[in-house]
């Protein structure tokens, strides 16, 4: 039966090299108080030192900290904000050099104090896939020898490539490339795991653990089993306690005989849903929030991309959303109307409703279901999702996508690896230049000042989509609020551009490559340059246009 400790009794349980487990996306999942107490015991006494860290997709507050009173100064009675990004995974990087060695996640950007540790080499970093990372977790509760998958083939994290290494200080590669069935595939290995820290929402007196306000029911039932049955220990923070057989058996997300330890928290402000809100009930299914409350977006060129990729649903689909502006295009489905014709789902696990951009992304508004993290992996890896919508951080002549790492900053993939690998149609958007001041009016766009950021480059600076690897029958496409480019037979094609814009000029110009032009051309729709579009339900439902 599991124990009921404080945080620092926790913290002192964790032995010198552990390998550690964390499960959650954001703030989500993520036990605050513990980690606290494990940066103020190392600062101490230097203890526990040299640990293993093994996180899935971001576990942090992507710098949105700083909008809020730091719940370690609400407890002193100061006043002054935390500066950004402290929350999180970033609460062990506070502690400096030594008490985090080595760094394994799928997305490392949002721990800005671990990033920045990584970044200049004072720690190891491995980066791979958000699905390979959660599912890992079963393979290593159940004895098997790892994770066999096509995942990130061509990607960065191939060791052809660059082996899912972040810096230069990483020597080992994240994944074997090898031989099966006369197949390539990628052979991503299990591993002991020694301590899993997890987060609740409310213990029994048997340690049965119920995520009833969490907004994402994240993989913390593999890691768990993974921790207890590779002899580790399980540490789980809750923020109430219920009398034993007092929960609701379905309700249990992560039953009594895994779980040693309960860290009742002793701050309120310790187990935030999301970067953005403490508690939002319609993320945990408490009520539906009403469509119209959801936040309506101004005009501007990311509106404009937001409502061109809204174009390519599919009525009756299944529907993706990624970080950034991809996110809003959940809202313009929502502006329009459209709600009820697709189905919109984010990896974290929630199916239907409206995904959130940051600071909420992983969670959703309304929900019609909310699955476990790694369960809604195995949906996307067997090819479930019709369509996806994903950032472009940069992109080149083969088609190839970079949204994991530029220069010294290091983010990772995310789940883009395993999302794009069987998505059936895959589209890429973003600005089409970084740092330009653009105007959207009448029917036009208007490029007040250019950028000088290229984004079409010749060779992106690393693969997290790989051109070469699309599958038969795949469709890829590059939105941006300039043009749209579709992937054809392997050749970056040009196919629409905006009214407005002058292809040599304001395209053709500000490419490392010459892209094929299409031989019907087309200008895009001018009522997505409008301030009232209403044009997305006649596109959807096929219907004449007026």
């Amino acid at each position: 039966m599991a124990k009921f400790i404080t945080a620092r009794q926790a913290a002192e349980l964790i032995p010198d090299g552990a390998v550690i487990g964390v499960g959650g996306m954001g703030l989500s999942g993520f036990p605050e108080e513990v980690a606290c107490a494990i940066r103020d015991l190392y600062k101490e006494t230097g203890h526990p030192k040299n640990l293993e860290l093994h996180q899935g997709s971001a576990m942090g507050d992507h710098g949105y900290g700083n909008q809020f009173v730091g719940w370690e100064k609400t407890r002193r009675g100061e006043d002054d904000p935390q500066p950004a990004g402290v929350r999180g995974l970033s609460r062990l990087g506070e502690a400096g050099p030594g008490l985090v060695t080595k760094w394994y996640g799928a997305h490392v950007q949002s721990a800005h104090a671990l990033n920045d540790l990584a970044a200049k080499g004072e720690i190891t970093g491995n980066c791979l896939p958000q699905g390979v990372a959660v599912n890992l977790w079963r393979e290593i509760a159940a004895g098997r020898p790892g994770l066999l998958t096509k995942v990130g083939l061509g990607t960065f994290v191939d060791p052809r490539l660059e082996g899912g290494r972040m810096n230069e200080q990483t020597q080992e590669d994240v994944a074997e490339l090898v031989n099966f069935a006369g197949e390539e595939y990628l052979f991503y290995r299990s591993f002991p795991l020694d301590v899993a820290l997890l987060r609740g929402t409310v213990a029994d007196e048997k340690g049965n653990i119920s995520f009833m306000h969490e907004g994402i029911i994240n993989e913390g039932l593999a890691i768990a089993s993974a921790a207890h049955n590779s002899g580790g220990i399980v540490i789980v923070q809750v923020e109430y306690l219920a009398k034993a057989d007092s929960l609701n058996p379905k309700d249990v997300k992560i039953p009594g005989i895994l779980v040693d330890y309960v860290v009742q928290s002793t701050d309120p402000m310790a187990a935030w849903q999301a970067e953005g809100v403490y508690w939002e009930p319609s993320f945990s299914g408490q009520i539906r929030k009403p469509v119209s409350a959801i936040e309506r977006y101004p005009l501007d060129e990311r509106k404009v991309v937001a409502r061109r990729c809204a174009m390519e649903v599919e009525p009756d689909s299944v529907l993706n959303l990624g970080v950034g502006m991809s996110a809003n295009v959940g809202n313009i489905l929502a502006e329009e109307g459209c709600i009820d014709l697709v189905t919109m789902c984010s990896e974290s696990g929630m199916i239907g409703g409206v995904p959130c951009p940051l600071p909420n992304f992983g969670s959703s508004y309304n929900p019609e279901a909310t699955i476990e993290h790694n369960a809604s992996f195995d949906i996307i890896d067997g090819g479930g999702l019709d369509m996806t919508c994903l950032g472009l951080g940069e992109c080149d002549e083969e088609g190839n996508i970079n949204v994991s790492k530029f220069g010294r900053r290091l983010i990772g993939p995310g789940g883009f690896i395993d999302i794009t690998n069987a998505t059936h149609k895959v589209v890429f958007c973003g600005t089409f230049m970084g740092k330009a001041r653009l105007a959207v009016h009448d029917g036009r766009l208007e490029i007040v000042q250019e950028g000088n950021v290229k984004k079409f480059l010749k060779h992106v600076q690393q693969i997290t989509f790989a051109g070469r690897y699309v599958k038969p029958g795949q469709k890829v496409l590059y939105v941006t609020e300039r043009c749209v480019f579709e992937l054809r037979d392997g050749v970056m094609t040009l196919t629409e551009i905006a009214p407005g814009v002058d292809l040599e000029k304001d395209i053709l110009a500000n490419m490392d490559f010459t892209p094929a032009i299409a031989a019907d051309l087309k200008v895009m729709d001018e009522g997505l340059f409008r301030e009232e579009w209403g044009g997305l339900k006649k596109i959807l439902t096929k219907e004449e246009q007026a």
